[in-house]
Order: C-alpha cells, then structure tokens, then sequence
C-alpha cells in the first residue's frame, strides 16, 4: 500500500486590510463586546477541490462572500462550523484552549457531511495566521476573550443532491464577554415534548448548522414560557435526556456523584470532556449513562439532585435552576444561586484557560507567531 502523500506546509499570503477599525473605536468595543456582535479586521479562506485539494490559503480583509445564488450550501445545507476561544493571559501572550479537539472533530463533522477534511496543521495554521494579524483584538479583563469560528461549506455552483467539487474553508473572530446575559445565574430551561434536536444515524454527532436552525422553533416556545434554553429529549420515546440546546447536562446528586447524558446523538463536546478530568483531579467521580426526564424531575423535587448545570464552549459552565414544561415545574436552585459544585468547576475551568491556574496537561497552546 503506497504511502499518504505528505501534508504540505500552511503558508497563507497575506492582505492587510487597508481600513481597519480604529483604535479607539476598538478599545470601545472590546470593554463591552457582547457576543458575536463586532467581528475583527481580517478572516482567512481556503479553497479545495478534487484537482487541487487544498490551496490558495490567505488572510483577507473581513468583509462579504461572493455567492452564486446556486450555491449548493444555500440549497443542501452542506456545511460544518467549530467554535473556541483565544485568551490573554497575565504576561502578554495569547493561548487557545485544546484547538488539536476542535480540529479533530472538525474532521469527523466534514466525513459526515460529505466534505474534504482539512488537515490539522491547516486548521491549526488557520488559528495562527488569524490571530497573528488581529492579536491587538484579543480582549484583556474579566472574562472576556476573542472566539474563534472555523467553518467550511459547499461553495459550488450547481442545482443537484450530491457532494459538492468546490468547498471554502474560512475562520472569522468576534471579541467576546459572557454568553448569557444573566452571567452565571440559573437557566430556566423548557422541555421541548414535541421537537427533537437529533435522531440515531443523523448528524446530531457532527456540528453543522442544520442542527441548530431545528433548534429555533422549540427556543422560541421556550421563551414563552419564561424560559432562556430547551431540553431536548432523544427522538424515539421521547423519555432521556440528551442535551440542553448545543449544550451537555449534567445532574450532581447529595451523595456526590455526578450524572451527565449518554446518546449516539450527542455532539462530543471539548468541553465536556475535559470537564471529566478536571472533576477528576478535585475529587468527583463523573458517570455518562442514559438519563430520564422523570430521573430529573423526581430527583430534584425529593431532594437527590442538589445542582444541574450546562457546559460549552461559549458559557463554559453555566447553572440550570428552573426546569419548566406544561404540567409544572421543578427548581434545582431554588434559592438562585448555584453551588457549590457546579462554581467550584467551573473555576478550575476558567483558571486553567486564562492562566491563573497550572496546566499540567498542556491544553492552552500558545499561538505560533510566524
């Protein structure tokens, strides 16, 4: 069997942006950028087909895509998206949390959808050349940090069911506060009986947009009913807990022990999974298993559960108190705050990615400046 060609070196050209936002314009919006509001001065693209694969790498002053209004990704919905964070620590430098996961997954969500996959050292180099550009936008304070969005589509002009001949690659930024507007308060969360996120053999396991547009109608009735999320439950009996929104849940119970969703339709989350050794190294014991709707409810009103929380990229950790659906309610924090597991997690997170803490297993990779 004949040896894997050889992954060529990223080596993007490079166009200034010859208006880029001015300084004090820019100061203004990192003090109070929201989230995913104002995006930074440049974006780099790729483009790949079959003859070329991958090339014409560049970084490129931000601004519109030109599309054919057949563009298949329009029609079929072929596209896949990543989402992560560079941080500014203490001493300057600028450090981006387990990129190597996101780009990984960032493959296996191209194999589903029919798209080329993008080496590694190219989404990594992507990252770089971004942020070697646009470094001045990475935010410095509280919790604030510039998120990354990776994405690739089928940029292909053509009217027909097939995987597309031409792909774009891109990764755009936006400097970044917390996600939610109530920081760190309790969700109320509404459980979506009628709607289902992701099924066994869809692409619940792939991040790609599609996922989350199915996602808009069940938040909308949320926010009816007082609500900032959904619970989606899984797709047969309509019975386990699978996730809340694109976020994982988890349940911690009075004896310690902490539950978290097992399901095939589950995106694996970056988060999630270093959250599990993290619990590990503080002493908690993390348990992925199937989990019921009425586990949840019954657990809280007797007084088993004690904290439910979220975790994902863009909330980190994020407490759930209210859990609300047409026949009643239970509140996991009653009293409105969260604790103490979930915030003593959470921290350890937090610390870690903006370096306040050790980072024994070197997940913060410092940028590559060329």
């Amino acid at each position: 069997m004949p040896a894997a060609a050889p992954v060529k070196s990223f080596q993007p050209r490079i166009e200034l942006n010859p208006a880029p936002v001015g300084v004090d314009r820019r100061a203004e919006i990192l003090k109070e950028p929201g989230f995913g509001r104002y995006f930074t001065d440049h974006m780099v693209l790729i483009d790949w087909d079959p003859e070329n694969g991958w090339h014409d790498e560049r970084v490129v002053p931000y601004g519109p895509l030109s599309l054919d209004p057949a563009t298949a990704a329009l029609h079929y919905a072929q596209e896949i998206f990543e989402g992560l964070k560079a941080y500014r620590h203490e001493d300057g430098s600028i450090k981006v949390f387990r990129p190597e996961q996101n780009a990984a997954r960032f493959q296996r969500s191209a194999a589903r959808l029919m798209l080329p996959e993008l080496p590694i050292q190219w989404f990594l180099g992507s990252l770089d050349a971004l942020l070697n550009v646009d470094e001045a936008w990475v935010p410095a304070g509280g919790e604030k940090a510039l998120y990354l969005r990776p994405f690739m589509f089928a940029s292909e002009s053509f009217l027909g069911v097939r995987a597309a001949r031409k792909v774009t690659y891109a990764v755009i930024a936006s400097p970044v506060g917390g996600y939610f507007e109530g920081g760190t308060k309790p969700l109320a969360v509404w459980v979506a009986e009628e709607y289902s996120r992701a099924a066994p053999g869809g692409t619940g396991a792939a991040k790609c947009g599609g996922n989350y547009a199915g996602a808009l109608l069940p938040l909308s009735e949320a926010a009816k009913h007082g609500c900032e999320q959904v619970v989606f439950l899984d797709a047969k009996e309509r019975r386990l807990v699978e996730e809340l929104g694109g976020m994982n849940l988890y349940f911690v119970f009075d004896d310690g022990q902490i539950v978290t969703p097992a399901s095939d339709s589950i995106l694996d989350g970056i988060i999630k999974n270093s959250l599990h050794e993290v619990a590990a190294d503080l002493g908690y014991t993390v348990t992925e298993r199937p989990f019921g709707i009425d586990e949840w409810t019954q657990g809280v009103a007797s007084g088993r559960i004690t904290e439910v929380f979220a975790c994902g990229t863009a909330a980190v950790i994020t407490p759930v108190g209210r859990l609300v659906w047409r026949e009643g309610e239970v509140n996991s924090a009653p009293t409105g705050e969260a604790g103490p597991v979930t915030p003593t997690l959470r921290r350890a997170l937090v610390d870690l990615q903006y370096g306040r803490a050790e980072d024994p297993r070197g997940w913060m990779r410092r940028i590559n400046h060329s």
